[in-house]
């Protein structure tokens, strides 16, 4: 049972650094609209758009995305760097 649930929680996941900052993390397109995203550090402290929430006073777990962090993931998946399911 512990494996099924590691393998759903973390099968599939390729590491991939932000195009802007580098922060690195793990990724999985599980179809053309739905992303995995485990974040390998405190996102406060490596990307710019998070550390700017939280500076302005968000809690970090609260913010949406890192938008550069989305375009990074968009782009990976149209260069064929990640793998999404039925494409």
């Amino acid at each position: 049972m512990v494996s099924e649930r590691r393998e759903f929680l973390e099968g599939g996941l390729a590491p991939l650094a932000c195009d802007r900052c580098g922060t690195r993390v793990l990724v999985k397109k599980n179809s053309a609209r739905h992303t995995s995203v485990q974040w390998t550090t405190d996102p406060a402290a490596t990307c710019p758009e998070f550390a700017e929430a939280v500076a302005g006073g968000a809690v970090s777990a609260l913010v949406d995305t890192c938008w550069t962090l989305h375009a990074t993931i968009e782009r990976a998946a149209r260069d064929g760097e990640l793998e999404v399911p039925g494409e």
